[in-house]
């Protein structure tokens, strides 16, 4: 596999860096992101920012407002099944496509990346679990014969985190998505394509189900604790 550092512009830094910080729940919806951050953290001028903030506004994970800048945008709980549809069929075909690929290097490494998860889920390292979550998956789509699958789903990444709807930290689903990272391992390495890409299916069809009905169980939950009389005022909010 190629090292892709290798080859990022500037821009591509920043994209990075960005989604970085929502993935692993440094910033969540509505929360604003300055070129003047990003900059000291990467060291980098807000020319390149700009345009990877631009990108990442097409591709949803940020809005472009007015007077304020990038803000980071959230997700309706309908278009999740679809997302997490998307990214099973996407990151399934990447695998059956790129069969020859997962030899024992690669074998190797998904083994380290799913021993470095359980470490960090063990001592509850959740920022450090959710870099090897979206690595996980790079090594699962980063082949010569899927590129645009690599490319598709590193565009949703972002949509199917928790961090990202602004939801805490669930061990449970966690520990769990765990479970079918170690599956999807074993059947790569029995030479089982098919029935890893059908793990994999499985896999995001959980954590869009998880994700509908936490998102539900908020929003109910929200409406209990709402005073009376403010139920009118609710209704034409934004998320």
């Amino acid at each position: 596999m190629e090292n892709a550092n290798a080859y990022m512009t500037k821009a591509d830094m920043a994209r990075r860096h960005i989604q970085s910080m929502i993935l692993t729940g440094l910033v969540g919806p509505g929360d604003r992101i300055t070129t003047r951050e990003v900059s000291s953290a990467l060291g980098v001028s807000e020319t390149p920012i700009r345009e990877a903030m631009r990108g990442l506004a097409s591709e949803g994970w940020l809005d472009i407002q007015n007077h304020i800048g990038a803000v980071v945008q959230g997700l309706q709980m309908e278009q999740i099944r679809e997302v997490s549809a998307l990214r099973g069929l996407v990151c399934g075909l990447a695998i059956e496509l790129g069969a020859p690929n997962f030899d024992k290097e690669r074998l190797a490494l998904l083994d380290a990346n799913v021993a470095a998860s359980a470490e960090a889920l063990a001592r509850a390292d959740y920022q450090a679990f959710a870099r090897k979550n979206f690595e996980f998956h790079e090594l699962l789509c980063d082949n010569p014969q899927s590129p645009w699958c690599r490319r598709l789903l590193e565009n949703m990444q972002g949509l199917m985190s928790a961090q990202r709807h602004g939801l805490p930290h669930q061990p449970q689903r966690l520990a769990e998505a765990q479970k079918e990272h170690e599956r999807i391992r074993d059947l790569l390495g029995a030479g089982d394509f098919a029935g890893a890409a059908a793990m994999v299916n499985q896999h995001e069809k959980n954590t869009g189900d998880f994700l509908i009905k936490t998102i539900g169980e908020r929003a109910a939950a929200g409406k209990r604790q709402q005073p009376p009389g403010s139920a009118s005022n609710g209704a034409n909010g934004t998320s």
